[in-house]
């Protein structure tokens, strides 16, 4: 779980670099590379693709909410030890309630796609991210 959550955390913060650091970064177009990825590596037919990712957009605009409240517990006094007994609390309740909704996702997806699809979508959203994550930072950040 905190291997994953890494992950997308430093694929996030390459996101934020690419979005402040360069103009070139355009989220409309990663989010539409992203679905077909998933939709080729995953094998959707356009009919599960339409009932699959208007509850996969609906499920990271919720997540999105509990990554920006983690991006204020960077900007505490580290000096601070109740500051950072505060910080450490809610970071480990947001990181929980993380992994709650996303276990609620899965069962809603698995509720219209069989399994094996469900799996393959979220290896392939990995692979997405890791492979956008190199990119960026091989090829300057152009993303």
């Amino acid at each position: 779980m905190k291997r994953k959550l890494f992950v997308l955390f430093v694929f996030l913060m390459g996101i934020s670099l690419s979005v402040f650091g360069h103009n070139g970064f355009n989220p409309e177009r990663w989010q539409a590379e992203m679905e077909q990825y998933i939709v080729s590596k995953a094998g959707l037919t356009p009919f599960e693709a339409s009932r699959f990712f208007p509850v996969y957009r609906e499920w990271k605009e919720k997540e999105r909410v509990y990554f920006d409240r983690l991006r204020f517990y960077r900007h505490i006094n580290s000096n601070d030890p109740h500051a950072c007994t505060e910080a450490i609390q809610q970071r480990d309740e947001i990181d929980l309630n993380i992994k709650k909704l996303q276990q609620l996702y899965h069962k809603k997806f698995l509720k219209m796609l069989p399994a094996t699809k469900v799996y393959r979508i979220i290896r392939a959203e990995d692979e997405f991210h890791r492979q956008s994550f190199r990119k960026f930072i091989f090829q300057g950040g152009d993303r």
